[in-house]
């Protein structure tokens, strides 16, 4: 079994890709990337993917294709790990051209360790489940209903078709897996947990990112601008999934925090700032960011106050 830490080289920088690029008279060649949302208190969610498949279209479609398999031999990942990043699942598989309906993700088993009570706690579908830290003590059932039958159906964006032409240059679709919207605790008091997994795609080109910047305007920050490091980014999706980021230098008085490869929509940003300190902003908090195709949203932060609680 491959697990994605063997994939190292295929990593760049952002949550599902498809790369689809022309090969030939019929066919296209199919990379397929993945990436995640973080889930707040979740410290690790990992899958086992034993088959992912584009769906043909429907039936009567003069250009409906039958399904085509992109992967059968199982990867096993920690999806927080591809948190503003991206993964190969797969490398150039041929895909007849055609229109594709659907790609579905069959997920046969996976745990999640999270925070409860101060003590982490791992939640598994089930206690031999080979995906497990060696030594690992299970403490309770994780249920995935429908991902290793039928498989988790990830809609295309506007829930349109994806049509591959043997011409196709380029086509690129971004898949995000919503870890913080994906795993919830089983409703009553059995301590069970359940994924039932938000998977989003779209077109990469249509895809963009929200580049947070902060500055110290006429603000004395007692170690200077470089205090402003110690803030952080925080970007809350329409869903209410949160992902923070550390600010960096981008000159020696403005910092960034830049967020990549989201969805087109209209998103929150807010900033964390240092513990035992209390601080305002020029512009309100949490401020608007709406992203466009394939387009760059800024907002732009300058300190008005900062103070330290005694």
């Amino acid at each position: 079994m491959k697990t994605l830490r063997h994939l190292t080289s295929n990593l760049l920088l952002a949550t599902g890709l498809l790369f689809l690029a022309a090969c030939g008279d019929s066919n296209a060649r199919v990379t397929l990337k993945l990436t995640d949302a973080p889930g707040d208190g979740i410290e690790k969610a990992v899958v086992t993917i034993s088959k992912v498949y584009l769906k043909g279209s429907v039936d009567g479609d003069k250009d409906g294709k039958g399904d085509v398999v992109l992967l059968s031999e199982p990867v096993t990942t920690d999806l927080l790990t591809l948190a503003n990043d991206t993964a190969d699942l797969v490398k150039d598989a041929e895909v007849p051209a055609g229109t594709y309906k659907e790609l579905r993700f069959v997920i046969t088993g996976g745990y999640i360790q999270v925070k409860q009570d101060g003590t982490s706690r791992i939640f598994a579908t089930s206690a031999n489940y080979e995906g497990l830290p060696e030594g690992a003590q299970v403490d309770g059932d994780l249920h995935m209903p429908s991902a290793s039958s039928s498989g988790l159906k990830v809609k295309f964006d506007k829930d349109a078709d994806v049509t591959i032409t043997s011409d196709d240059d380029q086509k690129v679709i971004l898949v995000d897996f919503d870890v913080a919207q994906s795993f919830g605790k089983e409703a009553g008091n059995s301590g069970k947990w359940v994924m039932r997994p938000i998977i989003k795609g779209a077109d990469l080109e249509f895809s963009g990112n929200v580049e947070v910047s902060l500055e110290a305007g006429s603000v004395s920050l007692p170690l200077g601008p470089t205090q402003l490091a110690s803030f952080s980014a925080v970007l809350i999706n329409a869903d209410g999934s949160r992902e923070t980021l550390s600010f960096s230098a981008s000159t020696a008085t403005r910092y960034v925090a830049d967020f990549k490869y989201l969805l087109p929509g209209t998103y929150q940003v807010d900033l964390v700032g240092p513990e035992g300190v209390t601080f305002s902003t020029d512009i309100t908090r949490p401020a608007t960011a709406t992203v466009g195709s394939g387009a760059e949203s800024n907002v732009d932060f300058v300190l008005t106050s900062f103070d330290v609680v005694e």
